[in-house]
Formats: structure tokens, C-alpha cells, sequence
């Protein structure tokens, strides 16, 4: 933004405002749209929401890497991870699903 030579010369902060420029000029980065977009998005009211949300997919992640051992992938190419991560993911909802029904008494 550059103000008009006739905005600043009866401005009585002039002295104060631009002491060394004609005009007052204030400069704005290139990614300043994007930085305001990411303040509004973080002022909105889905925020809370997609924050949970996204704890939650986190939460997924940090228990396969730590608790199933995924840090690192043994297998290499895009089929072998996929398989590799597959089993990990079957591994990790069968032990969601054990938690949800609890074993009864063994019988005999």
C-alpha cells in the first residue's frame, strides 16, 4: 500500500509516521492471503470439530508407529507398503474390535 503525497502532507503524524519518505508505504508479504486465511479458518466455529477430529486420526498414527512398531516400513515399492500398512491397519482394528466385546467364561 503507498498513500498519496496529499493524504500525508497535512497529516500531522507525518513526523512520526514516515520521518525519512514523501509517503507512507507498508509492505505486505507475498503469502499474507494465505496467512489470513489460516487465522479466519482458526476463528471459525468448525475449528473445535476438525481439531478433534484430527486428534483422533493422529492418535491412529502415533499407536501404529509405537505400538505395532511401524516407525519404519520393511517392505519396498507401493505394493509392498500397501500390504505392509494393510496388515498393520487389520491388526490395529481387530484390536479395537477385542476391546469392544469383552471374552465371557471359557466353557468346559
Amino acid at each position: 500500500y503507498r498513500a498519496l503525497k496529499s493524504d500525508c502532507a497535512g497529516c500531522e503524524l507525518k513526523a512520526k509516521c514516515c520521518p525519512n519518505a514523501e509517503t507512507r508505504s507498508v509492505h505486505r508479504d507475498k503469502y499474507e492471503i494465505v496467512r489470513d486465511f489460516a487465522r479466519q479458518c482458526t476463528t471459525s466455529d468448525f475449528n473445535p470439530k476438525a481439531q478433534a477430529r484430527r486428534k483422533k486420526v493422529e492418535m491412529l498414527f502415533a499407536n501404529l508407529k509405537r505400538i505395532l512398531g511401524l516407525g519404519r516400513l520393511r517392505l519396498r515399492g507401493p505394493c509392498g507398503v500397501q500390504d505392509e500398512f494393510t496388515l498393520a491397519a487389520t491388526a490395529q482394528n481387530l484390536r479395537k474390535l477385542a476391546k469392544l466385546k469383552p471374552m465371557g467364561p471359557a466353557a468346559g
